[in-house]
């Protein structure tokens, strides 16, 4: 990419929210050299600086998305790393964590190097790979996870594949404990969920799917934890969706605090606490995602754990599909959602609704996911990199497939109105977006 030469920016009266440092007020951020120069009240443009007018608009850190499939490499037929980094700069995200899950798989140095660089290249989005847990995310022989980790791994997971060996998810997570690493599990004993479209109930009985129980969920949470405890490793349990299993994360997060010598967390996706099994209506193949959509109940219990502090990050779950992945007979279509456009707004419909304050909903997007990973990321301070996000939290707009950024329109809110838009993005000080 060629370089191009920045002007000052001075973004005047915004509302900053920087959850990191509990900064909130209305406040001028002046950019200088791709870094947040100043934050004050009654700031002077520079000469020749670039002025933008927030009019109401909250600035905060360029969103961190922790969970996101990018198609490329092997299938781009359903997303490029060209189409998610437009997404993303539309969506407000500045860094994005990629699963490894690709074909090939991400269990080789190379391509966690190579990934980094085609993000660098794009000039709008860092992507950080998760390293493969096990080679070709096959679950059956442990990568090399410390050469994943030295090439810029930030954690290890197996995609949208759960761990399944016991011996193996006890060995990653004590590997990984030795370089201070993170294991991330999708929560789902392989066994249980094998085959299924949808959670088990009255919902499934009636529309003939083949079913997954609930309790898949907490019973591999529950082993895992068991293995955190052993290890004394980090194990982060992605897209929870169950009550279950937020009951047994609460339980451990209170052990580890009391106790130490282990670490669990979690993070959610959008449409386990905005949407419930009843959104696959008569088949409808979009809101088939993995893990599936769960009961009322559930739903509820997954807003409780981002009010009490339990559930640490909200992802994105990006998991792009095209068409001929979705245009078949609902137990046969692939799953999954586009959710790169859709993470800010229907995280902001939580506070919207009341149930959390919106420095918490910036939070779960922005300082959450990056302490998890224990990145230096998702904050605005004095001298720090200028990955900013600037959205009007009541501007409206309808979420349209087929009219989103990005080639992935498979999302499962589609015809949703929501509040929520970004109206601006930087990427070390330059505008990439708006």
């Amino acid at each position: 990419m060629s370089p191009v030469t920045q002007r000052d920016t001075l973004i005047m009266g915004a509302r900053v929210i920087d959850p990191a440092s509990g900064l909130d007020q209305i406040a001028d951020v002046l950019i200088r050299g791709g870094l947040v120069a100043d934050i004050a009240q009654g700031l002077t443009a520079p000469e020749g600086a670039e002025t933008v007018a927030a009019d109401g608009a909250v600035l905060c850190p360029g969103l961190v998305d922790m969970r996101a499939e990018l198609g490329e490499p092997g299938r781009e037929y359903r997303e490029t790393i060209k189409s998610v980094a437009r997404a993303a700069a539309a969506a407000g995200i500045t860094t994005l964590v990629a699963l490894p899950d690709s074909v090939p798989a991400i269990d080789d140095p190379a391509l966690v190097r190579l990934l980094r660089a085609r993000g660098e290249e794009t000039g709008t989005l860092t992507i950080l790979p998760y390293g493969a847990v096990t080679r070709g995310c096959a679950g059956e022989q442990l990568a090399e996870l410390g050469l994943l980790r030295e090439a810029g791994a930030v954690g290890f997971s197996d995609g949208g594949r759960a761990i399944g060996p016991a011996r193996l998810m006890r060995l990653a997570l004590s590997y990984a404990r030795g370089f201070g690493g993170i294991v991330v599990q999708h929560p789902e004993e392989p066994s249980l969920a094998e085959g299924g479209a949808a959670t088990e109930g009255e919902l499934a009985t009636r529309l003939g799917l083949p079913a997954i129980p609930a309790a898949a969920e907490a019973i591999q949470v529950a082993r895992d934890i068991a293995l955190a405890r052993l290890t004394g490793g980090h194990v982060h349990f992605a897209h929870v969706s169950t009550a279950a299993a937020l009951d047994l994360i609460r339980a451990a997060k209170a052990e580890c605090a009391r106790d130490g010598g282990f670490q669990v967390t979690c993070d959610t996706a959008p449409p386990y606490f905005d949407l419930n099994e009843i959104a696959i209506g008569e088949f409808r193949t979009y809101a088939k995602l993995s893990p599936p959509l769960r009961s009322e109940a559930d739903r509820r219990a997954v807003v409780a754990g981002l009010v009490d502090g339990t559930i640490d990050a909200v992802a994105s779950d990006h998991q792009p599909r095209d068409a001929d992945d979705k245009r078949q007979p609902f137990a046969l279509a692939s799953a999954g959602g586009a959710g790169l456009m859709t993470l800010l707004p229907i995280t902001l419909a939580q506070m919207h609704g009341g149930m959390i304050s919106l420095p918490r909903a910036i939070a779960l997007m922005t300082a959450g996911p990056a302490q998890v990973l224990g990145l230096p990321l998702g904050r605005i301070a004095r001298g720090g990199a200028a990955d900013l996000c600037l959205f009007h939290p009541e501007r409206a707009w309808k979420i349209e497939a087929g009219k989103m950024p990005g080639k992935a329109q498979n999302t499962p809110f589609d015809g949703r109105a929501v509040e929520g838009r970004v109206l601006g993005t930087w990427k070390a000080g330059r505008r990439v977006f708006g």
